[in-house]
C-alpha cells in the first residue's frame, strides 16, 4: 500500500495548531496571559527559523496539561476546535486528503505538534493513523512531560521508520506533503517530496531540486 505522508500545522491548516492553543489558552485566561503569550511567540519564531529546541518547548506547552483533569482539558480541546481549528482546516487539503484515500493510498498525519491537540484534529481530518510527539501520563493525567522522541525534524525519520518496521510498510512510490524547512529529513526521504505553500528556504531547495510545489490556500 502507498503512503502519503502529511505535516499538519500550515499544511492541512491555514495556520499552526500548537500555537494557536497557546493562544486559546491566553484568551480564555486559562495562563498568565502576558507572560505565556511572548514565550509561545518566541518559540513559535525559532521553529519558523528551524532553530526550535523542540524539548524546551514542548516542557513549555506541556505543563498547563499537567495542571488539568482530562475532563476540563477535553471540553476545553472542543471548545478550542471549533473557535481555532475549524476556521483553518483548509478545503484542498481535505480534498487531497480524499484524493488519496479513494487511491487506496495509507495516509498518514506526521507532525511535531504534541498528540493531545493534533488527536482530534486528525480524526477531524478523517485519517487514522498519527505519528505526533507524545505526552507523558500517569495513572490518567498528563505530568507535564515528554515521551518518546520528538517528532520534529530527524525525529519524523526516526518515527517514521520505527513505524514501518511495526507495520511493514515502506516508503516506496510514497508522497510527503510539508511547508516547512524543519521537514526536510523527511522529504529528503520519500519519493514523491512536495512543497505545499512553502516557506522561503523549503521553496527555494524545492526549486533547485524539482519537486512539486502547490498551495492548498
Amino acid at each position: 500500500m502507498r503512503l502519503a505522508l502529511f505535516d499538519l500545522d500550515n499544511t492541512l491548516l491555514a495556520g499552526d495548531s500548537d500555537h494557536a492553543w497557546g493562544e486559546f489558552l491566553c484568551q480564555r485566561g486559562l495562563v498568565d496571559s502576558a507572560d505565556y503569550k511572548a514565550r509561545n511567540d518566541a518559540f513559535y519564531q525559532d521553529y519558523l527559523a528551524g532553530e526550535l529546541d523542540v524539548e524546551a518547548y514542548q516542557n513549555f506547552c506541556q505543563e498547563p496539561l499537567a495542571r488539568n483533569e482530562m475532563a476540563q482539558l477535553r471540553q476545553w480541546h472542543g471548545e478550542f476546535m471549533r473557535d481555532f481549528i475549524e476556521p483553518i482546516v483548509l478545503a484542498k487539503g481535505e480534498a487531497l486528503v480524499r484524493q488519496h484515500h479513494e487511491a487506496g493510498d495509507r495516509v498518514v498525519i506526521i507532525t511535531a505538534t504534541n498528540r493531545f491537540i493534533t488527536g482530534p484534529i486528525a480524526a477531524r481530518l478523517g485519517v487514522d493513523t498519527l505519528l505526533a510527539t507524545e505526552c507523558e501520563m500517569l495513572d490518567g493525567r498528563y505530568t507535564g512531560r515528554l515521551t518518546d522522541v520528538p517528532c520534529f525534524q530527524e525525529g519524523k525519520v526516526t518515527r517514521i521508520e520505527r513505524w514501518l518496521n511495526e507495520t511493514g510498510q515502506s516508503l516506496e512510490d510514497s508522497y510527503f506533503y510539508s511547508d516547512s524547512r524543519n521537514d526536510l529529513p523527511l522529504l529528503e526521504r520519500v519519493s514523491h517530496p512536495v512543497a505545499v505553500d512553502p516557506d522561503p528556504i523549503l521553496r527555494e531547495i524545492a526549486q533547485q531540486r524539482g519537486w512539486d510545489v502547490i498551495s492548498l490556500r
